[in-house]
C-alpha cells in the first residue's frame, strides 16, 4: 500500500473503551471485513478519541488490545491491511492542530454527538471531546483516505470532515489536495438495539449487562442473556407489519437475520407462528455457532499481548509511511519552514 492519491482507500476505527458488542460486529466490523476485497484499507484502534472522556491507563491498554484481537478474530488481515493504535502515529494529532485553526467554533457547535455525550454538564466537559470531530478529520486526510465506513450516527461527522478539506483547499489555494472523502454505506446495515429495550441502541455504556451480547460472551454467557431478552407475550407473526409496534420482537428478529445474513422477511417466515421461548432457543444456537469461533479467538490473541503489539507497532510504522509524506506537503502549504 502506498502512493499518496490513492482511489480507493478507506479509513475507520473503532474506540477502545472495553467490551466490544453484537451491535459492532454486526453494524461495523463485519462489514469492514467485506470491504478488504475492494479497498486498500486502514484499521485504527482510536485510543486518542478514547480519552476525551476519562480513562483508567490499565484498562484502556487492555481495551487496546481487545479491540486488536476483535479485528482479527473478525477476518481483517494485517498483511493485507494497516491495522494499527492511533497514538502510534504523531502525524494524527499534527494534522489535528492544523485543522483546529481551519475549522469553525459554528461547525463544532452543532455537532449532536458533542450534545449528547457532554449532556447538561457541557462546561465539565473536556476541551477535547469539544474538538474530536476534528481529530477525526485529521485520522481520514492524513492519509487521503477517499471512503469512509459510516453508520447514521457518523454522517454528521463525515460531513464535517468534508467541509474541513474544502476550507483548507480553498484557503490556502491548494485545489484538490485534500480529497472529500465520500461515505461507504452498507446496504441494510445491521442497527442493533438493546436486548432489554428495543427503542435504545446497544451500548456498552448502559449498566445492565443483560442489555447487550459481548464478543467474548460464551455458550452459557449468550444463551443467559437471551433468555432473559425482553419480549412479549404474543407469538411471531408471519409478515413483517405484524412487528411494526413489538420493537423488542423486531430486534431479535433482526439479530436472527443479520447473524444468518438474510433479510428480516426472510428471517421472520422461518419462525412466524413460534412462541419466544422455542425462538430464543434457536437463536442462541444460531448466536452460538456464529459469535464462539470469533470469541475464542479474541481471547486466544489477547493471551498474547505482546503478539498484538508488534502486530499494532508494524501497522503504526506503515500508516507513517502514507501520512508523514502528505503532512510534509501540508506544512509547506501552511508555511512552517521545514519539517
Amino acid at each position: 500500500m502506498s502512493g499518496s492519491n490513492p482511489t480507493n482507500r478507506i479509513f475507520s476505527g473503532v474506540q477502545p473503551t472495553g467490551g466490544l458488542h453484537l451491535g459492532n460486529y454486526l453494524g461495523a466490523i463485519r462489514n469492514w471485513v467485506r470491504l478488504q476485497k475492494d479497498y486498500e484499507c486502514i484499521f485504527c484502534v482510536v485510543d486518542m478519541h478514547a480519552i476525551t472522556v476519562w480513562q483508567d491507563p490499565v484498562a484502556l491498554r487492555k481495551a487496546t488490545h481487545e479491540v486488536a484481537a476483535a479485528y482479527i478474530a473478525c477476518g481483517i488481515d494485517p498483511e493485507e491491511n494497516i491495522l494499527f493504535h492511533q497514538s502510534a502515529n504523531p502525524n494524527h494529532a499534527e494534522l489535528a492542530w492544523i485543522f483546529n485553526c481551519v475549522a469553525r467554533m459554528g461547525w463544532l457547535n452543532r455537532m449532536t454527538q458533542f450534545k449528547d455525550k457532554a449532556g447538561k454538564n457541557r462546561e465539565n466537559a473536556s476541551t477535547g471531546l469539544f474538538v474530536y470531530p476534528n481529530l477525526m478529520a485529521a485520522d481520514i486526510l492524513a492519509y487521503k483516505a477517499t471512503h469512509v465506513p459510516v453508520g447514521e450516527d457518523q454522517k454528521q461527522h463525515l460531513e464535517l470532515t468534508r467541509d474541513i478539506a474544502t476550507k483548507f483547499n480553498n484557503d490556502f489555494g491548494a485545489e484538490d489536495f485534500f480529497p472529500l472523502p465520500e461515505p461507504v454505506i452498507q446496504k441494510e446495515a445491521a442497527r442493533i438495539m438493546s436486548l432489554r429495550d428495543g427503542a435504545k441502541k446497544m451500548s456498552k455504556s448502559d449498566p445492565s449487562e443483560y442489555s447487550r451480547l459481548i464478543m467474548t460472551d460464551g455458550p452459557d454467557e449468550i444463551a443467559q442473556k437471551l433468555r432473559k431478552a425482553k419480549t412479549d407475550p404474543e407469538p411471531l407473526p408471519s409478515e413483517m407489519d405484524g412487528l411494526e409496534d413489538r420493537p423488542e420482537a423486531r430486534n431479535l428478529v433482526s439479530i436472527y437475520a443479520a447473524l444468518q445474513d438474510i433479510d428480516d422477511a426472510t428471517a421472520l417466515s422461518r419462525v412466524a407462528g413460534k412462541q419466544f421461548k422455542d425462538f430464543k432457543e434457536e437463536l442462541t444456537d444460531v448466536a452460538v455457532t456464529k459469535l464462539g469461533p470469533i470469541g475464542d479467538e479474541m481471547k486466544r490473541l489477547m493471551a498474547a499481548p505482546d503478539h498484538i503489539e508488534a502486530i499494532l507497532h508494524k501497522g503504526g510504522e506503515r500508516a507513517r509511511e502514507i501520512s508523514e509524506p502528505i503532512l510534509r506537503d501540508v506544512y509547506d502549504i501552511v508555511g512552517f519552514v521545514g519539517r
